[in-house]
């Protein structure tokens, strides 16, 4: 499982490391609606919350579907905008004006993904133009909610009515909070972008990926990029349709989630979360995948049971879980490929080992890899 995408042919410095304003109060608002997917940020969120004028809250809650649980596109105009260069702007305010410019088609689609996640790389014909798409479209809001549904009706009846409505949020949270918030975080992304920019120019498109992200990745053709993700798709930086070229965009607010803009038609766009030494290095999906296999079984189980405690030889743990020794050896051959293991040679004994750490640590690379 991950995200494809296809750079054959894409020149380096159409690979650009870029802030971006709108994209970062997007991911703020997420850490304000959803304060525990991002641990670090429990103060900044219950400040800026306790903060906000009650109109302006209530606001922010009859719009949250746009960054609580989808990410929708209207946080990266200018990756939809033809004829655009495809870089972020400098200011909130450059950044707006670039969503003002997008058609009423793809603004409409792009406020809409909280309806249509399941053909998302696909494309669908424009709700406003297909009254079938425009049912489907209330249908699946009338399923999450009355505010989804009214929302909805309000973007189909007018689109520009709510694309006023949508800057005029946005331009109040910069006023509110965000100017502030931006101001500091400013420039520790602006330093990200350029060190990730040099080693691009330096090391090459790998080194650079490597540090953006473990979870990033380029095969060995370098004809593609993977984001390893629970979600799939796939999209093309080389598209003179759209315009060739991948934005990278540093992020603050962005652990756990990296994301990437694969909608058709749309340059894609990955944000990832600036690294720390708070933060600890992601593990891939297919490792967790391994993991929890390996655990699923009630005789590994068992055999955790012991050895956690203390090492065990092979002979040991047949005798005390009453099962043959080449049992034995079959499921712990299956702990140690996930990395649950650790065997040490004692004399000519092999002991085995659960790595505590490492078991300690799978909910939270749980939680990591699903929210990622």
């Amino acid at each position: 499982m991950s995200v494809r995408i296809d750079i054959a042919g894409l020149p380096p410095e159409r690979i650009v490391f870029e802030p971006s304003p709108l994209a970062e109060l997007g991911l703020a608002l997420h850490a304000l609606a959803e304060p525990g997917h991002h641990p670090g940020l429990h103060g900044w969120a219950t400040a800026t919350s306790a903060s906000l004028k009650p109109d302006l809250a209530d606001r922010l809650c009859e719009a949250d579907f746009l960054w609580r649980t989808t990410f929708s596109d209207v946080f990266m105009p200018f990756a939809g905008l033809r004829g655009h260069h495809g870089r972020p702007a400098a200011t909130l305010a450059e950044e707006l004006d670039v969503l003002d410019r997008l058609d009423d088609e793809r603004f409409v689609n792009a406020a809409l993904e909280f309806t249509c996640n399941q053909t998302y790389d696909q494309g669908r014909p424009s709700p406003l133009t297909d009254p079938a798409v425009a049912a489907e479209s209330l249908e699946l809001a009338a399923t999450r909610g009355p505010r989804q549904t009214d929302f909805t009706r309000r973007l189909l009846a007018d689109p520009a009515a709510v694309r006023a409505w949508v800057r005029r949020l946005i331009e109040d949270c910069e006023e509110a909070f965000f100017a502030d918030t931006w101001r500091r975080v400013q420039g520790q992304l602006a330093a990200d972008a350029r060190h990730k920019t040099e080693l691009l120019r330096r090391k090459g498109l790998t080194e650079a990926l490597t540090a953006v992200s473990p979870a990033l990745s380029v095969d060995e053709d370098r004809r593609y990029v993977f984001l390893d993700k629970l979600a799939q798709g796939s999209t093309t930086a080389v598209d003179p349709a759209v315009g060739t070229g991948l934005v990278l965009v540093p992020s603050h607010f962005g652990w756990p989630h990296l994301l990437a803009l694969h909608a058709p038609g749309w340059r894609p766009v990955i944000q990832y979360p600036v690294a720390s030494g708070e933060l600890p290095a992601p593990a891939s999906v297919e490792l967790l995948e391994r993991r929890l296999e390996a655990l699923a079984h009630p005789v590994r189980l068992r055999l955790c049971r012991n050895i956690a405690r203390s090492p065990y030889t092979t002979g040991e743990l047949a005798h005390a879980l009453g099962i043959s020794a080449p049992e034995v050896s079959r499921h712990l051959s299956v702990l140690k490929k996930a990395g649950l293991v650790s065997p040490r040679r004692r004399g000519r004994y092999v002991l085995h080992q659960l790595d505590v750490t490492v078991v300690a640590r799978l909910g939270a690379d749980i939680l990591e890899g699903i929210l990622r």
